[in-house]
């Protein structure tokens, strides 16, 4: 999440308080709740109320049990159906713009089990067809569309079926000695594989043959066998960045669009760094396209747009080796050695390929037994145009992700001008253990259920489906891969009902634009995708304007409704003046063309998270200069609850009039109470109720709770609380340092930070009824904002400072430095390199079977997430002393391996940073999970040259490396 005009950022776990005035968030069951405003900008009304979601939650239509069924697909049947292809055109170009959306409904939909095949007709109602032109007595290998969207194409085991509707048009027995087991379809071609790695190409013809006017015509490609095809790939290009030749063969005409061409000299320097000549040097069809001025660029896109898309198969063979050819002639223009290897950049290789093939076979047949097997690959156009390809690998147990560039640098006239860099992300495609183990079978035995059944894809492409085009990734970690207009790759979760076995697009009258997909459960879920998020963003997110500035806002867990506190801008006309012990306002009287000062003026008020509208009538107005310093949901005693406690919204302000009058402030105690909704406004079932308010002594900058009692600071005091028949009871108070900013607390001790002399731990022993002092930081410290850290038995305390540092500290009486206790002692420092000024906790879940003994090492741990003024998100998560010395030995080794950015040290950038002198060195103690999880994008052979730095191999190193695209860090208590 990055929020670039940020002042301020504040997170709560359903009551976390919030230090900086500008901006807040709030965390729930599902969502994350944050404010934004820029006070600096001289707008009136700055604020967005947003909900960000981690993962996607689908909105479920309906859900039908159809045990048994291990892959399914969608295709679109045409109701309209011309004798001649002469006479569609007219007909089709009075009626396409009016049922554009009506033609691209899916009919049928096909479902393939381990014998058999089950068609459904979609409509108003979902129904089997008993008889059809389908293929119903044996499993499906594939379905799709063909012929712009008329035909249908259902492949079986030992055969291809043409089909218009439910009419069967043309069938092909096919017999290449083992069964059919992958199809791939780039209109009008079609191309399966068998289990033995045969390759075979369809096309699809509309010449009168045998009596019929559409057929599929046989065409075998001339491939060598010296290793076998594993899988394959079609792809229909149409951005033009897939093209054979070279930049000079371009015609001088289209090198003026973009206006002279000026010096045509190419810098050494440029080249070198990065890779590919200046553009303005016989720029090709793309990259002069790319380096248009605004004025001719729809010139260049009209042109592009006339151009002829162009067809490609991409083939992987069990040595290793990637190859690209060119459709119909199935001419090789690309080939990449050692595919699965996961290299940073795919270069071409394929010059005098075929002189050394004999050579080749050799070679690459000692390495495989090393190499991974490639299990799937897709290539697809992505964002604006189509004009992204992306090429998305299965490997093993690991997904490759590589976007196509376009690149003309010493290749020869045949070959294909692109390169594939590849792209970092957070998918875990591993396995459980204890499965992999069950699944293990016999080598001889592998091939067994792929012949029978086939495969099922885990990339599946969509269009369209609430808006938004890409892949999603089927398995046990589901995905949505998205690459909209703005070009940036979005990945989201949606592991909300487990692992996906199979997934499809579904347009259909009573679920437009939606999609369907088969949990493990054998449920098929007919859903579509929330449309009130904006999925261009790292996470799904919702903002909710607001005509008001926010300041907080917490979470009402028995009510589920937010409290926000917000304040809006007006004119300050009269200055308060004390008279002895009295005090006046004075009016200020200006002339007309004067202007007021500006003064804010608080309230708060109930915000539904169904509709996210402001609840009517739960306004509460707060006195003219009077600020709210924290708001917070607190759980005090009550004798309205089987619990015993009950949560209300605790709220402390200060009443600032200037420096000739002493400064006060007030707590509120507010309960959501439940009344009788008004006609017509069902959210007006919740009310607010003031319990109490009254002046203190000085101001209330910091609140908790501690036991069901209220635990306050004002001034230098922190003062403990019992709420009972609507009023505060002084129970104990203790004296501390300058100025309580923050208050947490678990149990019945309390961490409170001072704005300059560090923080300190303080007991409330309920017997005695005493609030006292058990350790504190002895060295100054400005801290930001504080949270506990739960390891197990362990506890620590995190605090951040001024200087962008994250510090844990811990209660260690038995340590000699730690004299007796008195002094919390240091055990871990960071860098982060932002200003951190909220924390909120979340328990660990566990990702292995909770029977089994390693998920007792998470039940009791807590991930420590953070948020930075600048907008980014992070998390600390603690972990056995084991996992840190193999991941700091890996962390120090890809320090020296890995090039740094700008020259820059990652271990020096991340130590501790000060300015005053102290006299306690560094401790460290805390892991870069942005450093180590680079670790798994390199390539395997980088990985295991490095794992066997270390001592260890990468199988072991890999499960246990941070896979976060976020800030992440660890740290062992």
């Amino acid at each position: 999440m990055h929020l670039h005009d940020a002042v301020g950022l504040n997170v709560c776990v359903s009551c976390l308080s919030m230090v900086s005035h500008r901006k807040g968030v709030s965390f729930s069951v599902e969502f994350i709740i944050y404010f934004l405003s820029c006070p600096f900008l001289k707008i009136k009304y700055p604020s967005n109320l947003a909900s960000t979601a981690r993962s996607i939650r689908p909105q479920v239509v309906t859900t039908f049990e159809l045990p048994g069924c291990h892959d399914m697909w969608t295709v679109i049947s045409s109701e309209e159906k011309p004798e001649q292809g002469e006479s569609e055109s007219p007909e089709q170009e009075k009626q396409e713009p009016p049922v554009e959306d009506e033609k691209n409904k899916h009919g049928f939909l096909i479902l393939s089990r381990e014998d058999s095949t089950m068609v459904l007709q979609t409509g108003q109602e979902i129904m089997e067809l008993d008889t059809s032109g389908f293929a119903t007595q044996g499993p499906t290998v594939f379905a799709g569309n063909i012929g712009d969207n008329k035909y249908i194409i259902q492949v079986s085991p030992m055969g291809l079926r043409l089909l218009e509707g439910v009419t069967q048009l043309h069938f092909i027995p096919v017999d290449l000695g083992s069964p059919i087991v992958q199809c791939s379809v780039a209109d009008p071609y079609v191309v399966v594989m068998t289990a033995e790695g045969v390759v075979t190409m369809f096309v699809l013809k509309s010449d009168v043959y045998m009596g019929k006017t559409h057929r599929l015509a046989l065409q075998k490609p001339q491939l060598h066998t010296q290793s076998r095809v594993i899988t394959l790939c079609t792809y229909r290009d149409v951005s033009g960045m897939f093209t054979t030749e070279n930049k000079v063969n371009f015609p001088a005409k289209e090198q003026k669009i973009c206006g002279p061409s000026g010096h045509t000299t190419v810098d050494d320097e440029e080249e070198m760094l990065y890779g590919e000549s200046s553009p303005l040097t016989s720029p090709s069809k793309e990259e002069t396209s790319r380096g248009c001025p605004a004025g001719v660029a729809p010139t260049q896109g009209e042109r592009r747009g006339k151009q002829e898309p162009t067809h490609w198969c991409l083939v992987v063979r069990e040595n290793g080796v990637m190859e690209i050819y060119q459709l119909p002639d199935w001419r090789l223009v690309f080939l990449v050695k050692n595919f699965p290897v996961g290299q940073r950049v795919l270069v071409d290789s394929s010059a005098g390929q075929s002189a050394t093939q004999g050579e080749m076979k050799k070679e690459e047949v000692t390495r495989q037994g090393e190499i991974p097997l490639v299990k799937e690959v897709v290539l697809v156009s992505l964002g604006y145009n189509h004009s992204r390809p992306y090429l998305l690998a299965h490997v093993d147990q690991e997904l490759l992700i590589y976007e196509a560039f376009p690149y003309d640098q010493q290749q020869a006239q045949s070959n294909l001008k692109v390169r594939f860099k590849k792209m970092p992300h957070n998918i875990n495609f591993r396995e459980k253990k204890s499965k992999l183990k069950k699944d293990k079978k016999p080598e001889g035995s592998v091939e067994e259920p792929v012949g029978v059944r086939g495969r099922v894809a885990r990339f599946r492409y969509f269009e369209d489906i609430s808006g938004y085009s890409g892949v999603f990734i089927c398995g046990p970690s589901p995905h949505w891969m998205f690459v909209t207009s703005r070009g940036a790759m979005r990945l989201h979760p949606m592991t909300i009902d487990g692992p996906i076995e199979s997934f499809s697009p579904f347009h259909n009258i009573n679920c437009p634009k939606g999609f369907l997909y088969f949990n493990k459960q054998g449920e098929l879920r007919i859903s579509v995708l929330p449309t009130y998020l904006s999925y261009d963003a790292p996470w799904p997110v919702r903002k909710i304007p607001l005509r008001c500035t926010v300041h907080y806002v917490t979470y009402h867990v028995e009510s589920k409704v937010y409290a926000v506190c917000s304040s809006i801008k007006e004119p300050c006309t009269r200055i308060p003046r004390m008279t002895g012990e009295e005090k006046e306002y004075e009016v200020i009287e200006r002339d007309e063309r004067y202007i007021n000062p500006q003064q804010e003026k608080f309230s708060i008020q109930l915000i539904s998270p169904v509709s996210w509208e402001a609840i009517p009538n739960t306004r509460i107005d707060l006195e003219e200069w009077e600020h709210v310093t924290c708001m917070k949901t607190v759980a005090l005693k009550s004798q309205e609850t089987v619990s015993g406690l009950k949560g209300y919204v605790a709220v402390g302000t200060c009443l600032m009039q200037g420096e000739e009058v002493t400064c006060r402030g007030r707590i509120l105690i507010l309960d959501v109470i439940e009344v009788v909704p008004e006609p017509g406004q069902p959210l007006t079932k919740n009310k607010f109720k003031v319990l109490y308010e009254k002046e203190q002594k000085g101001p209330v900058t910091a609140l908790c709770h501690c036991n069901g009692y209220l635990v306050s600071a004002i001034g230098q005091k922190i003062f403990l609380w019992s709420l009972k028949d609507n009023d505060l009871t002084g129970m104990a108070f203790i004296d501390t340092q300058l100025y309580i900013h923050q208050m947490y607390s678990i149990k019945n001790f309390i961490l409170a930070a001072d704005v300059m002399k560090s923080i300190s731990l303080l007991r409330y022993q309920e017997e005695s009824k005493t609030l006292s002092l058990v350790s504190r930081d002895a060295k100054p410290l400005e801290v930001y904002s504080i949270e506990f850290m739960v390891d197990n038995g362990q506890l620590g305390f995190l605090v951040s400072d001024r200087d962008k540092n994250l510090l844990v500290y811990m209660y260690l009486p038995e340590a000699k430095e730690s004299f007796g206790g008195m002094r919390l002692l240091r055990r871990a420092d960071f860098n982060v390199g932002a200003h951190v000024n909220t924390f909120w906790r979340m328990p660990c879940r566990g990702v292995l079977d909770p029977a089994s003994k390693k998920a007792l090492t998470w039940d009791n741990k807590h991930i420590t997430w953070f948020a930075t003024l600048d907008g980014g998100v992070g998390l600390l998560l603690p972990m056995p002393e084991k996992t840190y010395r193999r991941l700091l030995m890996l962390q120090n080794a890809l320090t020296t391996m890995l090039p740094h950015h700008a020259g820059l040290n990652p271990k020096a950038f991340r130590m501790l940073h000060t300015d005053r002198r102290t006299l306690q060195n560094a401790v460290r103690n805390i892991l870069d999970g942005e450093l180590l999880n680079k670790y798994l994008y390199l390539s395997t052979m980088e990985r295991s040259e490095l794992a066997k730095k270390i001592g260890t191999t990468s199988d072991i190193v890999s499960p246990v490396c941070p896979r976060s695209t976020k800030r992440s860090w660890s740290t062992p208590l």
